[in-house]
């Protein structure tokens, strides 16, 4: 391990040896960024502010954070107690592995107390307005691909149509509207919700000013549901911000089918407080379907599946790099090798549960698309994905030429990484995926195409 000067402090940054003094074809050195200035003076803040009795120091213990939740709302009912389970495992990982700095144990506590307090409300607004539970969430349309293979452009682009439902970035954010949200859907009051996200959003940013390369968005923007899983302490969110390995072997043992029951729960409250009509299908997206795609298909069996794929080492060198830039913020300790061998583990483990669970989804509820083919002509790639929805493109194309518009302007700087900053190299993720490629002929480096083949499940 060695201290790595930053803007005149200091991180502990694990390298792997075999990084050490390598530089790429332009001479650079070949290793991930580095965290800003920000973190380290809001951690510093924090550790002094603890020291001398002006911050609470963290606590992050189930019974403590169930307790706290309950006093600040004056309710008591979380629901199913399902995800205990899972809190049970993450809190246990957080507190020996993640080796979180204080700025990060403060904002783990932060989070929970949050998605603690909205499960006690979301219970509340389920016996204020019994109505809501009824609510059909009937024909979603659902893309299901891995980190990083363009689903949140397929996302967004579907959702520039007005026939279909979906979230926006500020509610998987903050899913369960407050108590006073009546007043609002009657004209008096102003949801705070948009500008809590903006908030939080600014905050990112500071944090991480790559924050935009990576993952653009605003408030409004259609964002992926993987919030509204996290409300049962459920999702590899948790192995993307913080090193929680035994966290997500926990996981991999455990039916989801309970977090996706409450998430249908949380969009039958969002669907009832956009006042959106509940005949529009809900467009879904996040990576962790691809974990979880028989518990989804058992609490949405009439979905329809978009699958996305991309070359391989696309997906693992820029899931990496995003797990990278968001650990680096909450843990002074991290990884560089162990945090590129993770995520090339988990890419796999994505694919091969994805491959497992297709054999049982009917050949006619599901279609591939490629995130070359979205790249060289999106259009057609749309229109074939428009007759698989049975579905006239035609009203819809003007929304998504406003999106792309509207995308290049939010991005602004593409996302920059590589396999070798996280010490691997591009054949053993080929040899790795080989079968992958070959079956779903997904386009690799070089615009090399591996042979046609009749499309395997």
């Amino acid at each position: 391990m060695r201290s790595a000067p930053l803007n005149g402090f200091c991180v502990k940054v694990r390298h792997n040896n075999c990084l050490k003094g390598k530089r790429d074809l332009q001479g650079n050195p070949i290793e991930p960024p580095r965290r800003t200035r920000f973190i380290d003076v809001v951690d510093k803040t924090i550790r002094v502010g603890r020291k001398f009795g002006l911050i609470d120091p963290a606590r992050l213990d189930k019974e403590v954070l169930l307790n706290e939740a309950v006093e600040a709302t004056g309710l008591d009912d979380f629901g199913d107690r399902w995800f205990e389970g899972p809190f049970e495992a993450l809190l246990s990982s957080v507190k020996h592995e993640a080796r979180l700095n204080a700025a990060g144990d403060l904002s783990a506590m932060k989070q929970f107390h949050h998605i603690l307090r909205d499960r006690l409300y979301a219970q509340m607004w389920f016996k204020r307005h019994p109505e809501i539970l009824a609510r059909p969430l009937k024909n979603p349309v659902v893309i299901v691909g891995p980190m990083r293979s363009g689903t949140t452009r397929l996302h967004r682009m579907l959702a520039s149509d007005q026939r279909f439902a979906y979230l926006r970035s500020f509610e998987t954010i903050s899913p369960v509207p407050r108590p006073d949200f009546e007043q609002v859907l009657e004209g008096e009051k102003e949801d705070f919700r948009p500008k809590l996200a903006a908030r939080i959003m600014k905050i990112a940013r500071l944090a991480n000013p790559r924050t935009l390369s990576i993952h653009p968005t605003g408030p409004y923007e259609p964002e992926e549901e993987l919030g509204l899983l996290v409300s049962s302490m459920w999702s590899m969110k948790h192995d993307a911000q913080w090193h929680v390995p035994s966290y997500a072997r926990w996981c991999d043992g455990v039916s989801a089918v309970p977090a996706y029951r409450h998430m249908a729960d949380l969009l039958r409250l969002i669907g009832w407080s956009q006042q959106e009509s509940s005949l529009r299908p809900w467009i879904l997206k996040t990576p962790q379907h691809m974990l979880d795609l028989p518990a989804l298909l058992e609490v949405f069996p009439d979905a329809r599946l978009i699958f996305t794929h991309r070359d391989p080492q696309q997906v693992v060198g820029s899931a990496a790099s995003l797990a990278w830039n968001q650990t680096i913020i909450y843990s002074d300790d991290v990884d560089v090798e162990r945090t590129g061998r993770f995520w090339f583990d988990k890419t796999a483990q994505m694919v091969e549960r994805m491959r497992a669970a297709r054999d049982a989804i009917p050949e006619e509820r599901m279609i591939d698309v490629q995130y070359d083919d979205m790249e060289t002509d999106w259009r057609s790639t749309m229109e074939r994905v428009y007759r698989f929805l049975d579905l006239d493109m035609a009203p819809a194309l003007s929304g998504m030429e406003d999106y792309l518009a509207r995308s290049a302007e939010l991005k602004r700087t593409p996302h920059q990484y590589s396999l070798e900053e996280f010490g691997l190299a591009k054949d053993q993720v080929y040899e790795r995926f080989s079968d992958y490629i070959s079956t779903y002929r997904v386009p690799v480096e070089n615009g090399m195409t591996p042979p046609r083949q009749q499309m395997r499940k």
